[in-house]
């Protein structure tokens, strides 16, 4: 059974590999993306994931927008300066999240600190559910998160919870999202919910899941079902669990945003381009990251069987 067809199916163990692209904004880095994928465009809530690094290199991401959704920002190396049209000038580093939801729309930047710094890090999307998407925008830096323990695995819980450990940090739908770092010769069973689907990423090293054997790279999907999880390492190690309830309802993404509909999208990007939806980020002197122009055929909504990546 595949991905595409396992939620309410039951637990799988699907290999999804990830593929490079290029990140206006940000030159000279490697991107990988890993969510979304043809046939898996979402692990719960989960509809983006990106992992940059490691390497040295000049962040400078200039203000964009986004609507319909949260961003969670989760450095492992390196420091990068948070700036919005909310306000907040931060910096984010490892060990610390930041917390963006859009809703109607909101616009950021995301800049390095230092020359060609060292950076490692994770950038995720958690769709809002529909009711939720045109919230008002807001912000959360948390630099304390709760933690799971046992058999050598020390799990942050960064979104959501895991076992009786709960994230801080605000979210919409539920699910789990948690930073799992394996001492070498770690053999632990992490406790999950039954009715989510999960996906875990091995970020260093190798991690045995399930029976399974993943390094570094690919997304491993397991489906829905599980109320355990079993993973080992026989060396250092460290992955990030993704898991919530199988997302409601279809998505309709398109450069920085998430919607229901064309039109949606449309009426973003317009905004974007021509308004004050987004408000201004301070300290970029009107420098921004332009549109792209529309494709040229209908936006369509993307579901598991109906994905088609644009």
């Amino acid at each position: 059974m595949s991905g595409l067809d396992a939620v309410g199916g039951g637990p799988v163990a699907e290999l999804f590999a990830s593929r490079q692209v290029p990140l206006g904004g940000i030159r000279g880095m490697r991107v990988d993306r890993l969510l979304p994928h043809r046939s898996l465009p979402t692990v719960g809530g989960w509809c983006f994931l990106d992992r940059f690094g490691p390497q040295r290199v000049d962040m400078r991401v200039l203000p964009h927008p986004h609507t319909g959704l949260q961003t969670v920002t989760w450095p492992l190396r390196g420091e990068v300066r948070h700036r919005d049209s909310l306000g907040n000038d931060v910096l984010v580093r490892p060990a610390q999240l930041n917390l963006m939801t859009a809703g109607h729309g909101v616009s950021h930047s995301e800049l390095s600190t230092g020359d060609a710094p060292l950076l490692h890090a994770l950038q995720l999307w958690l769709a809002l559910p529909a009711g939720r998407e045109g919230i008002a925008p807001g912000f959360e830096q948390h630099t304390e998160l709760p933690t799971y323990e046992g058999g050598g695995l020390r799990a942050t819980v960064l979104a959501g919870a895991l076992g009786e450990a709960r994230s801080p940090a605000t979210v919409h739908t539920p699910l789990v999202g948690a930073d799992l770092e394996l001492a070498a010769g770690t053999a632990a069973s992490l406790p999950l919910r039954a009715d989510f689907e999960h996906a875990l990423l091995v970020v260093d090293g190798e991690v045995s899941v399930a029976g399974t054997t993943v390094a570094a790279g690919p997304l491993l999907y397991l489906g829905t079902g599980r109320d355990a999880l079993a993973v080992s390492a026989a060396a250092n190690a460290r992955a990030v669990l993704l898991g919530g309830e199988p997302f409601a309802g279809e998505l309709v993404m398109w450069w920085n945003f998430v919607g229901r509909s064309h039109e949606e999208i449309a009426a973003a990007r317009a905004d974007w381009e021509d308004g004050d939806r987004f408000g201004e980020v301070a300290g970029h002197g009107g420098e921004r990251v332009p549109a792209p122009g529309l494709p040229g055929v209908r936006l369509r909504p993307r579901g598991r069987r109906s994905w088609a990546e644009g």
